[in-house]
């Protein structure tokens, strides 16, 4: 864990412990970033070898939820500059993901907007609001949104981005079966449900190398299945991972909340889906395994199938973890968390949810 890592840009990173992006619901209604935003990523700062923030959206129409970051407009730069410049302490580099929500979203959020999606299907999701098709200019629109987010990231300091291809938002959506249904050249068959995302790599990828900026990455993050029918069966994501272990992206982030778990598709529950992910890419480019690390055991058993792990809820109840497991000193890790500990973590209302909802027998 401690062992530098550096990737094909340059970039090094002084450890392969990462921050994972986790939903945060701080900035305000406009998406400008906040002061209690900046404290929350400053305290968890300075030990991890990079940052990977929540997501930011590159459209309007992208917003997902109320708190959510904004990177659609110049007038952010501001807040974000102030943002990398939080987390890059003692070292640790600071990553901007970016997505488009899709049609997880609803026109309360958007203000009367309707979301937007490859096809006009629903999210099989409770009270999902029909999304409006997206046509074929909108996706050459899309893809040049991600490239100006990219660009913001470099002029507000960030040391990369992520493409937020996961959780089923609009880069997934693009590639899923169930939410794209498309017959031209952005849907269809598995090849064409995977040509947006060659795009958007491309020219993200593009964006970056014909700038003047130095040691700036780009990764992307995917979930490995979908259980809707039809959906993105884990053999699907297999092909996705072989194709963007060949591209110019720096580094692949799988999406679990167990990096133990196994896939639901037949043929394919030998190992766990992250051992499976990792022998597609073959050593092409760096992976990020995920999924409930609690302790430096975690950790080292996601290395076997990984070169860098992503703590999430850990980092929550306590900020210094990584500096614990490095030091060999789990034994005063911090495990459970109470409101009482909140205004001392800097856990707004938002990051309470999330723990409510992924560890509430970690609650007290």
């Amino acid at each position: 864990m401690e062992k530098p890592i550096q990737f094909k840009r340059g970039l090094q990173l002084k450890n392969r412990v990462v921050m994972a992006p986790m939903t945060t619901k701080m900035s305000f209604f406009d998406g400008v970033v906040t002061s209690d935003e900046l404290a929350y990523y400053a305290l968890r700062s300075g030990e991890v070898g990079a940052v990977i923030t929540a997501a930011a959206n590159v459209q309007s129409d992208g917003k997902g939820w109320e708190g959510e970051l904004g990177v659609y407009d110049d007038r952010f730069l501001p807040g974000l500059a102030k943002l990398a410049a939080s987390i890059k302490r003692n070292g640790t580099k600071a990553i901007l993901q970016i997505f488009h929500a899709g049609r997880m979203t609803d026109s309360k959020i958007l203000r009367g907007v309707r979301p937007i999606s490859p096809s006009e299907v629903k999210a099989d999701r409770e009270d999902a609001e029909l999304p409006r098709e997206i046509t074929s200019d909108e996706v050459v629109a899309l893809i040049d949104s991600y490239k100006q987010a990219t660009i913001r990231a470099i002029k507000a300091g960030f040391d990369g981005v992520e493409l937020h291809g996961a959780n089923t938002y609009l880069i997934q959506q693009f590639f899923s079966p169930h939410s794209n249904r498309r017959n031209d050249q952005w849907g269809g068959s598995l090849e064409k449900r995977y040509r947006f995302i060659e795009e958007l790599v491309n020219q993200v990828t593009e964006v970056v190398d014909s700038s003047n900026v130095s040691n700036f990455i780009v990764g992307y993050r995917f979930s490995p299945e979908e259980y809707e029918e039809p959906g993105i069966k884990f053999s699907d994501t297999l092909y996705l991972v072989d194709q963007l272990a060949g591209k110019g992206l720096d580094y692949l982030h799988i999406s679990l909340n167990d990096y133990n778990k196994v896939s639901i598709q037949k043929g394919y529950q030998e190992k766990s889906m992250l051992g499976y992910v990792h022998d597609t890419i073959g050593g092409r480019t760096p992976l990020i395994g995920v999924g409930d690390v609690r302790g430096g055991d975690d950790a080292v058993n996601v290395l076997k199938d990984a070169e860098l792990v992503a703590v999430g809820r850990a980092l929550l109840i306590d900020p210094h973890w990584t500096n614990k497991v490095l030091d060999g000193k789990e034994n005063l890790i911090s495990k459970e968390i109470s409101q009482y500990d909140r205004e001392e973590l800097l856990i707004g209302s938002g990051v309470w949810g999330f723990l409510e909802n992924k560890m509430p027998n970690r609650l007290n």
